[in-house]
């Protein structure tokens, strides 16, 4: 639930950005600092790992690309909901079909109530920037919960999730600036400097404890409910849309709070 606030707020420091492109840079460029001295302090994760790690930088690349083509277009009360409550949804029906997690009924229930409760929010309005919108959002979302289910893995059998987490982060921010190539983005560095120094210092820290209290609940209990649970954080991020970016809370998106507290509340008991 700490990562969830947490994620929730870096977000909405994205999205209230000007340029999407140089705060979401900002956000994976700073994990390489704080990576490098989680490196140097903890001990290398296994062998075994390794493959694990490299699958998980491409997987984040796609994850990065179509967060940035969604922000430009999109809500954070949109975007932020569908890609975080489809993602958990993924790694749920991959965990239970293909690699033999047991979940009991009611658990399987309340995350399903958690993802619904996320992505009804992008269900009905039929504009056609709204279609591009959910495309762009559910892409996101594919890529959350694969690399959900790749870094799970992977950080059980590193023996350290956060040296785990550390190596992913720091070779993602060199391999990252390729992809921004890709988008046609240039001397995001310097753009970086200029303009993205608050979001540097400040969302990267959230960002980073985030992912790591993440990565290490993945090692503690299973995976598809600790996805769910951290996109919980949908509730913060339509506080943070409403009072801080202007954007409106209808009836909608209440009844979408109810639901993901309803399968939060039932995690909780079950």
């Amino acid at each position: 639930m700490l990562a969830a606030l947490l994620h929730s707020l870096w977000n909405g420091l994205v999205k209230k950005h000007h340029d999407k492109t140089v705060a979401i840079s900002g956000i994976i460029f700073g994990h390489a600092p704080v990576s490098l001295a989680a490196i140097i302090l903890l001990p290398l994760p296994s062998i075994e790992s390794i493959p694990y790690i490299i699958i998980s930088i491409f997987i984040h690349q796609g994850y990065q690309w179509f967060l940035l083509s969604s922000y430009e277009i999109g809500d954070l009360t949109k975007v932020y909901p569908i890609a975080r409550g489809s993602g958990p949804l993924l790694a749920t029906i991959v965990s239970i079909l293909f690699l033999g997690v047991v979940l009991d009924l009611f658990i399987i229930f309340s995350i399903l109530l958690i993802c619904f409760g996320i992505i009804f929010l992008g269900l009905f309005d039929k504009s056609e920037k709204n279609s591009k919108v959910i495309y762009y959002s559910l892409l996101t979302g594919f890529f959350i919960g694969s690399y959900s289910l790749i870094d799970g893995y992977g950080a059980r059998i590193s023996q350290s999730s956060i040296s785990f987490v550390s190596w992913s982060f720091l070779l993602n921010a060199i391999l990252f600036p390729f992809v921004l190539k890709l988008r046609g983005q240039k001397n995001i560095l310097k753009r970086v400097y200029k303009e993205g120094k608050r979001i540097f210092l400040i969302g990267t820290t959230m960002s980073y404890a985030s992912y790591a209290l993440v990565v290490w609940a993945f090692t503690k209990a299973p995976i598809p409910v600790v996805s769910s649970l951290r996109e919980s954080s949908i509730i913060i991020s339509l506080f943070i849309g409403y009072f801080l970016l202007n954007e409106k809370i209808n009836l909608k998106k209440i009844l979408s709070i109810f639901l993901i507290l309803a399968g939060v509340i039932g995690i909780k008991i079950f």
